[in-house]
């Protein structure tokens, strides 16, 4: 069975990987959210992309699900220690990644290559695709201001108030080269239990994505149990946007993309009241064998509505 994921952050990351246990290489492909992309240091900076990458590659540091794993800080304390900012915390092995991506980069390489490339090095034998290799910016409109959302997520904390957002060119970007191709040929798209409104809303906006999206049975994994976020702000977003949190708010936001969608336990109360196929079952993905389960019920889920 042929899928593509769409993921975003830690939950989209563990997911990816669950799927990446139980299909072969060539039956899945993962497009990733950059919108949060942003340069520090003078070095280009792709969280997102790198969290995927290397949870894939059993790199990630397993107590934060981001970074490297095994890691040293010696370049960003001699660095502060000189004046440096140190909001944005990056490790001495991750800034080998940053360091190489830049290089690359500056060498007219697209983002797709490098990955790719990456990949191969780090034995990633599953497809990880940017969403675009044109940038996109994920700006956060707060009260008061708009801010990129690398300031608002880091450096102030979540803190301040969300009143949208919007996406700076997404407009003017095209999927990279092998997105669109994955989807079309794709039997199903699963949309990971990342933050709809700042790691998948962004992929969508890039130019016929959303469309090729639409055309396929798409399902979506809830990022809410509970009425909580698993991890990060979406709980707080929705709240400050007027909008209840919870697993229907998730099947609200997506509209009519979805053909299935896939609950915690804790909300099976709420089966009754969604209007499109769904199932309960373990969504909170803290070992490596409930990322394989969880993908595994999917691909059942899945392979009933084909």
């Amino acid at each position: 069975m042929k899928i593509v994921a769409l993921a975003g952050g830690v939950g989209g990351a563990k997911l990816a990987h669950g799927l990446a246990q139980v299909l072969n290489p060539e039956d899945l492909t993962i497009v990733v959210n950059t919108g949060d992309d942003f340069e520090q240091y003078g070095l280009y900076i792709s969280p997102d992309l790198d969290t995927v990458c290397y949870t894939l590659a059993d790199l990630a540091n397993q107590e934060t699900g981001w970074g490297h794993k095994n890691e040293s800080w010696l370049v960003m304390e001699h660095a502060v220690r000189l004046g440096g900012p140190d909001w944005f915390k990056l490790g001495d092995k991750d800034l080998g990644t940053h360091l190489e991506r830049t290089r690359r980069l500056n060498n007219g390489q697209p983002l797709s290559k490098i990955t790719r490339d990456f990949c191969k090095a780090w034995k990633v034998q599953h497809t990880i695709l940017p969403m675009s290799d044109q940038p996109v910016r994920t700006i956060v409109e707060t009260v008061g201001k708009e801010i990129s959302f690398q300031e608002y997520f880091v450096h102030l904390k979540c803190e301040p108030k969300v009143i949208g957002f919007h996406f700076e060119g997404a407009e003017r970007a095209e999927a990279a080269p092998g997105v669109v191709e994955a989807i079309d040929s794709a039997e199903a798209v699963v949309i990971c239990p990342s933050n709809p409104w700042v790691s998948i809303d962004p992929i969508l906006a890039v130019a016929n994505l959303r469309s090729a999206v639409e055309a396929k049975l798409t399902i979506a994994v809830s990022p809410i149990i509970g009425g909580k976020a698993v991890k990060g702000p979406l709980a707080k977003m929705f709240t400050e946007l007027g909008i209840q949190p919870s697993a229907l708010a998730i099947i609200e936001h997506y509209q009519n993309l979805l053909n299935g969608f896939v609950l915690d336990n804790i909300d099976q109360d709420l089966t009754k009241m969604i209007g499109i196929p769904s199932i309960t079952t373990d969504t909170l993905m803290d070992s490596l064998t409930k990322r394989a389960q969880l993908a595994q019920a999917m691909l059942h889920f899945m392979r009933r509505l084909l």
